[in-house]
């Protein structure tokens, strides 16, 4: 007779995910150079519809604006929460919690300044150094995505981004860098975040400034394809250098529903979705859909591939996949006829009268999770990791002093619930990520008051504030779901 288990693994990963360029600060300390996200500002003044403008394209001259000394305006993720300064007591919150690894980023700009040198800074390796060990010292796995919207402002500026195949050589050195610096306390790599995202910003995914761009889908899809092959040799220097590793793509996932059982309404959200997995395809199968010949040809894209690209892609996939998941989206064919999502939401969507909102207009459903890990298990055959999923709201500081975030917990735990269904279908699941275990810089809108996290930190939209650390409700919560491994999921 077969069983099954509803049960997380006994060695199930539980933890948190963050950015560098979200989280650290400290911008041009130590020699840090600035990079892509370092221009992004934040102002209050503006309509808020309209800070989610910056994020799908910037202009020339707000990139060149943002490297002027004397420029007045407010750079947030230069200041992040400063986790440069209070990494220790972050840790040691994390620990509290009782953490089994943590998602983070290598800032390439603080190994590499401008991207181009050919000796690493050597301040910036020591950072981490202290990272890692601070991380090991309370046995928790670090996970390390090495590109997380955070490439060197110079390899955009000077070089223009991905579709430079010079940027691969770049990015493959930074690898080997920190592979070797980190041999004996690092196993778990990501070689690009949200690789997919370059369909909609392909600013911060790959360098290119959007305005007056004679081809931006040519752009695209070539610096794609560079950093496909970027991947798949970092992902062969990895195994190399250390030899139990597992390297690891992360796309960006939403599940899709088809508004109506209409056969357009179905062909359209088969063509919007692989469009998203035809990236995680390349990373975890080594190679080209067939499908994609026809989309090339409709986008009038012909990449340039040199010699032995292919072979690279077949010979160095992925170990696992992992993903972001906060939402599911739904498609027509003829949306224009219906109401789209609301809120910051650049993708689109129509959408969907079954499903809550959150105070940003993201649609709730945990059980798109369920059907996302099934979906990528059934498609790779591959271990998966929840990378990032999680909840932005407005929280307010109660009479008590604390947070009292309930409707964190709910999602939460709404998730976690659709992950053991996941696991009872047959889903190798390893592990698990809340985006962020405490509150950073929003990677869209970067604001603060954009709250994630388990731990509360005193700043505002602006960078005032005590930064002071404090354990919201969720925080206890979560200690306790990870003591159960995920048994405990009760109020």
């Amino acid at each position: 007779m077969m069983t099954f288990t509803k049960d997380f693994p006994d060695d199930f990963l539980w933890g948190g995910a963050t950015a560098a360029n979200q989280l650290e600060g400290a911008c041009q300390v130590d020699g840090k150079g600035l990079s892509a996200s370092d221009v992004f500002i934040f102002d209050a003044n503006a309509p808020k519809e309209r800070w989610l403008d910056q994020w799908a394209g910037m202009t020339h001259a707000q990139v060149a604006e943002a490297q002027d000394p004397d420029s007045k305006k407010y750079y947030p993720k230069r200041n992040g929460n400063d986790f440069y300064h209070h990494y220790e007591e972050d840790i040691a919150l994390f620990a509290e919690m009782g953490f089994k690894c943590f998602r983070m980023s290598i800032a390439w700009t603080r190994i590499f300044p401008r991207g181009d040198e050919t000796e690493p800074n050597e301040a910036g390796l020591r950072f981490y150094d202290k990272v890692f060990d601070t991380l090991r010292k309370h046995n928790i796995e670090p996970i390390v995505s090495l590109s997380h919207y955070e490439m060197p402002l110079t390899l955009v500026t000077e070089y223009g981004g991905w579709p430079n195949r010079k940027i691969i050589d770049f990015y493959v050195q930074f690898a080997q860098t920190v592979f070797q610096r980190y041999r004996t306390k690092v196993k778990y790599w990501m070689t690009f975040n949200e690789i997919n995202c370059v369909k909609h910003h392909p600013y911060v995914s790959i360098g290119v400034v959007e305005e007056n761009h004679p081809h931006l889908e040519q752009a695209k899809y070539q610096g794609a394809h560079h950093q496909f092959v970027a991947s798949a040799l970092a992902t062969k220097a990895c195994h190399a250098i250390i030899p139990d590793s597992k390297v690891g793509c992360m796309i960006s996932y939403q599940i899709l529903y088809p508004h109506t059982c209409h056969p357009d309404d179905l062909q359209a959200c088969e063509e919007v979705q692989r469009v998203s997995l035809f990236f995680s395809d390349v990373q975890a199968r080594g190679y080209y859909p067939a499908w994609t010949e026809r989309m090339f040809a409709e986008k009038n894209v012909v990449l340039e591939k040199a010699v032995g690209d292919d072979e690279i892609l077949r010979q160095y996939p992925v170990d696992f996949v992992s993903f972001s998941y906060y939402m599911s989206s739904t498609v027509s064919a003829h949306p224009e006829k219906l109401e789209g999502v609301k809120g910051n939401l650049i993708t689109g969507g129509i959408r969907n009268p079954h499903l809550p909102e959150s105070d940003w207009g993201w649609q709730i459903d945990p059980k798109g999770l369920r059907l996302a890990l099934n979906q990528l298990y059934d498609r790779y055959q591959k271990p998966v990791f929840i990378a990032e999923n999680g909840l932005g709201a407005v929280d307010t500081v109660g009479p008590s002093g604390i947070i009292e975030d309930d409707y964190r917990i709910d999602y939460l735990r709404l998730h976690i619930e659709q992950m053991r269904e996941a696991i009872a279908d047959g889903v190798q699941l390893f592990g698990y990520t809340w985006w962020g275990p405490i509150d950073m810089v929003s990677a869209s809108t970067s604001q603060m008051s954009k709250r994630y996290g388990f731990i509360h930190v005193d700043q505002d939209d602006m960078g005032n504030g005590s930064k002071k650390r404090s354990r919201k409700k969720s925080f206890h919560w979560y200690k306790k779901v990870i003591a159960s491994n995920g048994v405990d999921l009760s109020n």
